[in-house]
């Protein structure tokens, strides 16, 4: 779970993390789902709001933490990595949740997620991926498929996009899974489960943007051709297997958990308080602390 100390899991409902402000996104669009799918999942972990920090970046995803009753911090794009990771070191008992778009997390913030990815600071990374820049009127953005028309590619994109699942997996995520809002329950269940998984947990969301997205990709047609990685019987510990699942993105909508570390490795946190307990206690030597403050 996301939390330096169990605390008791307190009766919290979905609603007692919805704030009073109202969605400003466009009607039918996948966020709506995925913020609904978000509350279910904190209900179900029982962590208080006032435990929990809630950051994004820039983007339509990104106005989640607003319509949340957590502590929000909206950051600028693709900075929320970072921010996240700062919040997490400094007060390590909060639940740290971190919201962002697929353009948002591969683009500008793109650098960031690796190293995300192998300090393995304990938070949850949640990616709505619609394929497309819908904050800023449709433009191409680095998961939007070669060939695709937009504002900003009118003869059609001529890059290949960016493969999120394949990304993480390669840089050596624990917990990596997908979901659609078109799958209301498993959606919260891969958010619950990538919350209370100890250390970097990604979940990709496949969330149609109705007013610039693709209609193969609206809710209804995900609803017809996403595939259950438990039903076809995938083992989450397998991670070559999952890194194979996970190279059919864009072909194929599995939804679920590609990769669950069975053997978690420590987190960052954990090891930074390891290594001031080595200092408070003295197991290394003040000499040679201080020589790695010294300049050659």
């Amino acid at each position: 779970m996301t939390t330096a100390t169990a605390r008791p899991v307190e009766d919290y409902k979905a609603t007692d993390y919805k704030s009073t402000l109202k969605p400003i996104w466009c009607p039918g669009c996948g966020d709506f789902g995925v913020v609904q799918a978000i509350y279910r999942a904190l209900a179900a972990v029982g962590r208080p709001p006032h435990e929990i920090a809630f950051v994004s970046g820039i983007g339509c995803s990104s106005r989640i933490p607003g319509y949340t009753t957590a502590y929000g911090f909206n950051s600028v794009h693709g900075r929320s990595l970072p921010i996240a990771q700062g919040i997490k070191l400094a007060n390590q008992d909060l639940l740290v949740i971190v919201a962002g778009g697929d353009g948002d997390a591969f683009a500008i913030g793109g650098g960031h997620v690796a190293h995300g990815v192998r300090r393995n600071v304990d938070l949850t990374y949640i990616v709505m991926d619609n394929q497309i820049y819908g904050l800023t009127k449709g433009q191409a953005s680095p998961t939007s498929p070669r060939g695709l028309k937009t504002s900003s590619s009118a003869l059609g994109s001529l890059e290949d996009p960016v493969n999120p699942l394949l990304y993480v997996l390669s840089y050596g995520a624990s917990y990596v899974a997908q979901g659609t809002p078109a799958d209301m329950k498993g959606l919260a269940d891969v958010i619950e489960e990538g919350i209370r998984f100890p250390g970097f947990a990604f979940i990709n969301v496949q969330s149609p943007c109705v007013t610039y997205g693709q209609a193969e990709r609206s809710l209804k047609a995900q609803k017809a051709m996403m595939e259950s990685l438990a039903d076809l019987g995938h083992d989450p510990a397998d991670r070559l297997k999952a890194i194979a699942l996970a190279a059919e993105y864009g072909t194929k909508l599995y939804t679920g958990v590609f990769y669950r570390n069975p053997d978690p490795p420590p987190t960052y946190g954990a090891a930074t308080r390891q290594r001031q307990e080595e200092m408070i206690h003295g197991a290394l030597p003040r000499e040679r602390i201080l020589e790695t403050f010294r300049t050659p």
